[in-house]
């Protein structure tokens, strides 16, 4: 296999320090109980000699530890945010990998009768209409981001009462598809969180499709003019590692019970 520059770069760096390298890398929770990360992060090691650290959190999260340079780069998915913190000086570019989709999820039973539904926006209104309870994130995730547009596009955001039939759980994707499993609820959740997750009880995948549910991940370096600590070079080597032709391998043939997780799109730059 051919080598490019930027790996070789990454063995000279390697091989002149004293201890393996390490990057920092905010990813979101959605991202991580996937479990790609435990198929890409030995692979990554093997090929670059580079130790991936992660630090699991929604991506409001994420892109607040990029602005305070606590970490090398990111790996989130909420374009508006993404786009807003590059263009805030805070990452360097935005370079997109892979995506998958957002899915309600909600119980057996359907109550809200969501597999009716003709659109997102529909699915929200069909469970406002009967007050069925739903489970959010409620966390300032990515995740969370998209559920709070629906509502808006749905003209209910003002409408949802904490505490009522409205639950915020203030957790991760796993943890609050676990609030949602025990409540009975609906929950938005996406795809590769729910094919991972174990707990499903009487849940099951009720609406899907509408393609303002496309859930794109994207990887953002964190800018070293404004954090000259950063680990800057460290943060390409593994973004061409990410986009090139093994990521995209393994990417596409994870799957969950025959089903697949994520698909790759990354471009050449």
């Amino acid at each position: 296999m051919k080598l490019g520059w930027k790996v070789l770069v990454a063995a000279t760096l390697i091989a002149s320090a004293s201890h393996a390298e390490t990057l920092r890398m905010a990813v979101t929770t959605s991202f991580y109980n996937s479990g790609l990360s435990e198929v890409l992060l030995p692979e990554i090691k093997a090929d670059l000699g580079l130790e991936v650290q992660l630090i699991v959190v929604g991506t409001g999260q994420a892109l607040r530890l990029g602005k305070a340079g606590d970490v090398d780069a990111i790996l989130v998915h909420f374009r508006i945010a993404e786009e807003d913190f590059v263009e805030g000086g805070f990452g360097t570019h935005r370079r997109e990998i892979m995506y998958n989709d957002f899915v309600f999820i909600g119980p057996s039973d359907d109550p809200a009768n969501l597999t009716e539904a003709n659109s997102a926006i529909d699915a929200l209104q069909r469970i406002y209409a009967v007050k069925a309870t739903f489970a959010s994130r409620g966390d300032d995730s990515g995740t969370h981001k998209m559920e709070m547009n629906l509502w808006d596009a749905a003209e209910l955001s003002t409408e949802l009462p904490e505490g009522d039939w409205y639950r915020a759980a203030g957790a991760s994707m796993g943890a609050t598809l676990n609030v949602a499993s025990g409540m009975n609820a609906y929950v938005l959740s996406d795809r590769a969180s729910w094919l991972s997750f174990g707990n499903k009880g009487d849940l099951v995948l009720l609406y899907a499709g509408d393609p303002a549910l496309f859930n794109q991940y994207a990887y953002i370096p964190v800018n070293p003019t404004l954090h000259p600590h950063v680990h800057s070079e460290l943060a390409l080597i593994l973004e061409d590692w990410l986009t090139g032709a093994k990521a995209a391998e393994l990417i596409t043939n994870y799957t969950v019970n025959g089903e697949d997780l994520f698909t790759f799109n990354a471009s050449t730059k």
